[in-house]
């Protein structure tokens, strides 16, 4: 049964006109961001990071989800959270679930994972585009990382790995979030603007020192530490709170998700 469940929701998700174009997007951005960095180099503007990133082309997916990871995989994630509920509700077909005999909390598990396979696709796709697309243009000799030593192609590889968990992680934490907004309403609208808002907001937060006491509690402000996956040896303290921040932020999205939804009227 709950197989079944996991498959119906993924077949759903895959047919939405706007998760095609959604991905196809994503999957874009790498690709442009690979041809910016070898246009530049190729011109000869001197030193920076067009001149940093040639023939470190494996850098490329770690940097374009690094980018993505402010606003773009938020509003993803806040999409597909808001078409999980608030989009059911809107064209009537969330009543049908909600009576049918299943427990109200595996609907939501479904949903979450739904959302948890599609922003594990989604991130996988633009890392694996922009390992083709930074090879393509800017070549390899492995990577080299942020403390100067090269890693072989081999453990890059593996580096971009663990990255690929770690923003899906926050990807999926985010969209938690955005899916107890999604269960007080009928609007998807809603529940992207809410969501976007809170990110802008957070980010904004973020950069005023007297507000240092706030900032523990901001999940943007871990998205900076996972960058150490590109340092040798890996400093695992911010990786690990970040982690830890994302997976309460996790716990509370996914806890007021639930009450809404028990108790939601049919």
């Amino acid at each position: 049964m709950i197989a079944r469940q996991f498959g119906s929701e993924m077949r759903w998700m895959l047919r939405r006109p706007r998760t095609i174009i959604g991905l196809f997007g994503l999957a874009l951005v790498p690709i442009i961001i690979s041809f910016g960095i070898w246009a530049a180099g190729d011109s000869g503007g001197g030193p920076g990071i067009a001149a940093i990133l040639q023939g470190n082309g494996l850098v490329v997916p770690i940097f374009t989800l690094f980018l993505s990871l402010n606003l773009l995989l938020p509003l993803v994630a806040s999409i597909w959270a808001a078409d999980g509920l608030a989009g059911e509700a809107q064209h009537g077909t969330l009543r049908g679930l909600l009576v049918a005999p299943v427990s109200r909390v595996r609907l939501l598990f479904v949903k979450l994972f739904g959302l948890t396979a599609m922003s594990l696709f989604a991130v996988t796709l633009m890392a694996v585009v922009g390992i083709i697309a930074g090879t393509a243009f800017l070549g390899t000799n492995g990577m080299v990382t942020l403390t100067g030593t090269t890693l072989s192609t081999g453990e890059g590889l593996l580096r971009i790995a663990l990255f690929i968990v770690l923003v899906t992680f926050q990807m999926v934490s985010i969209g938690a979030v955005a899916l107890a907004v999604s269960a007080t309403t009928e609007h998807p609208l809603v529940v992207q603007a809410a969501t976007m808002t809170t990110i802008i907001v957070f980010q904004v937060l973020g950069q005023f020192s007297s507000l240092d006491w706030l900032h523990p509690f901001l999940i943007t402000t871990g998205f900076p530490g996972l960058v150490d996956v590109m340092r040798d040896p890996i400093p695992t303290d911010q990786i690990w709170n970040s982690t830890l921040l994302a997976g309460c932020y996790l716990l509370i999205g996914t806890g007021l998700a639930a009450i809404r939804l028990v108790t939601k009227d049919s």
